[in-house]
């Protein structure tokens, strides 16, 4: 075999293992994307069953609203429709942002500077919302007391019961407000861990 056709056969060669490695990459951060889109599948449908119900909350709030017949009911039956409106959206949106983050068009560093950014804000919207639902779990109280039961929350004698039924709905909120938050860190998290094999 002459040296100029070793150098074609060679130069062939090196020009298939070139493509193959490039297959091998795509297939990898294809692979790699699934995965990490796959992470946030399970978070996203609590989040759309959440929308859904805080849909049919809203509707029926806005519904009996005018059982609202104070200043202070109502500005409870706003607070609360704000609140089961706004948020699931802002949720939804967000975690929309992060799923469908796309990975295949960015350098390592782009994609990890954009997730980071994305997870940041989504985990700054489920702080915001612990909080906020603390103050939405008494204006909602106040509110469905009326529509339900024809009484104004605030007025109403209570007894140990009362509070007792009120320290477990607190109790409740305050649980499931952190375990929610610890499924997003999590879930986030291992997204993250998903982006670190690139590198």
């Amino acid at each position: 075999m002459e040296i100029e056709e070793m150098k074609a056969l060679w130069s062939d060669m090196s020009d298939q293992l070139d493509q193959q490695k490039k297959l091998t990459n795509e297939i990898i951060l294809k692979m790699t994307q699934e995965r990490y889109t796959n992470k946030f599948r399970t978070i996203s449908r609590y989040e759309t069953f959440g929308a859904l119900f805080c849909l049919i909350a809203f509707l029926f709030i806005l519904v009996n609203i005018q059982k609202l017949d104070t200043w202070y009911l109502m500005a409870c039956g706003v607070m609360t429709l704000a609140f089961i409106a706004i948020l699931p959206l802002l949720t939804l949106k967000l975690l929309s942002q992060i799923r469908n983050f796309n990975i295949l068009d960015k350098s390592y560093k782009e994609a990890l500077i954009g997730f980071q950014k994305a997870k940041k804000n989504l985990l700054k919207l489920q702080q915001t919302a612990i909080y906020i639902s603390f103050i939405i779990l008494f204006t909602s109280s106040a509110v469905f007391a009326k529509i339900f039961g024809n009484k104004d929350f605030f007025l109403i004698d209570r007894g140990i019961k009362e509070y007792l039924v009120f320290a477990f709905a607190f109790a409740f909120v305050f649980f499931f407000s952190r375990w929610g938050f610890n499924a997003y860190k999590k879930v986030t998290t291992s997204a993250e861990n998903v982006l670190n094999e690139l590198e």
